[in-house]
């Protein structure tokens, strides 16, 4: 069965969408459009937690995102 993993994406300093997954430390991709983000960072969780459960690590947890505006 298929899983949700929250992702972050924004606006690179290059212009392209950067997108991570935060409950996968390092798990981080990108594309020039917002699609093309999306599909590259499902497959790089897709291959992140694939790798995990062949080395017998275990998968951390989703973890829900919240976003909040900080003043400074």
């Amino acid at each position: 069965m298929a899983e949700q993993r929250h992702v972050i994406m924004y606006r690179g300093e290059d212009g392209y969408w950067v997108v991570e997954c935060p409950s996968l430390p390092g798990c981080v991709s990108q594309g020039k459009t917002k699609n093309e983000a999306l599909a590259n960072i499902q497959e790089a969780i897709e291959a992140y937690v694939d790798s995990m459960r062949k080395h017998g690590e275990p998968v951390p947890s989703n973890r829900k995102v919240e976003t909040v505006a900080v003043q400074v």
